[in-house]
């Protein structure tokens, strides 16, 4: 298994950015697709970004052009560049991580993200 743990996430106020990072160890991390998910409250979890294995990225609708997913292998990190955020952008925000080979998906304890004047 490999261990996932978020930070950056805060408060901020609507059209400010924020960086979220996450961490991975145990694990060889370039063998790893990576993702940002997100939940608010009484929601379903989401997909916000994707990065693959080769630095291919996929994003939901609602935050192309805003965010940027992008990973660093040397690093053992993947990061989400947050711009012009909005308060529908709150939430928690998690790390995943899979392998082609694997039917499992690892996940992080989630980073808190709160957007409001």
């Amino acid at each position: 298994q490999v261990q996932l743990v978020e930070s950056g996430g805060g408060l901020v106020q609507p059209g400010g950015s924020l960086r979220l990072s996450c961490a991975a160890s145990g694990s060889v991390f370039s063998d790893y697709r990576m993702a940002w998910y997100r939940q608010a409250p009484g929601k379903e979890r989401e997909l916000v970004a994707r990065i693959s294995r080769g630095g291919i990225t996929n994003y939901a609708d609602s935050v192309k052009v805003r965010f940027t997913i992008s990973r660093d292998n040397a690093k053992n990190t993947v990061y989400l560049q947050m711009n012009s955020l909005k308060p529908e952008d709150t939430a928690v925000y998690y790390c995943n991580a899979d392998r082609p080979w694997e039917l499992a998906s690892y996940w992080g304890q989630g980073t808190q993200v709160t957007v409001s004047s």
